[in-house]
């Protein structure tokens, strides 16, 4: 709500449509899933709280700069283009975007970026699965 309001205060064109609106709450739960998923499983590994920060850091700011979030995919390096293609944070980026903004589009389409999230998020809740008993236990 807070990106809807500053976004409305800058001016940016908004697409209102609720079918787009549910599509955003889509993406923003299975974006909030898969990255608890992913900081559970690092905190399964590692023991302190001090390495888990200091590892999950490490992981996840590479994510994001590996993603189209910042700049195009096209201007990036090639072997860039390759993480960026298997990193789940530039279909969250790319399906927020033509969800949110009225002339914006897919690169993907929504659908196969809403199957690249849901998956990775799968397996990762698989893997986090395996590894929380072990920690509990």
């Amino acid at each position: 709500m807070i990106i809807y309001a500053l976004a409305w205060l800058l001016g940016v064109a908004i697409n209102w449509n609720p079918l787009a609106l549910l599509g955003v709450l889509l993406v923003v739960v299975l974006s909030a899933a898969f990255f608890s998923t992913f900081s559970l499983i690092i905190a399964c590994l590692v023991k302190t709280r001090e390495r888990f920060m200091g590892i999950g850091q490490v992981l996840t700011m590479p994510l994001f700069f590996a993603s189209n979030a910042i700049y195009p995919i096209s201007i990036m390096p090639a072997w860039l283009q390759v993480i960026s293609h298997v990193n789940p944070l530039t279909y969250e980026v790319d399906a927020l975007r033509a969800l949110m903004l009225t002339q914006a589009t897919s690169s993907y389409g929504i659908g196969p970026d809403l199957v690249i999230l849901v998956v990775a998020t799968a397996i990762l809740v698989f893997i986090g699965g395996r590894l929380y008993p072990s920690v509990v236990i």
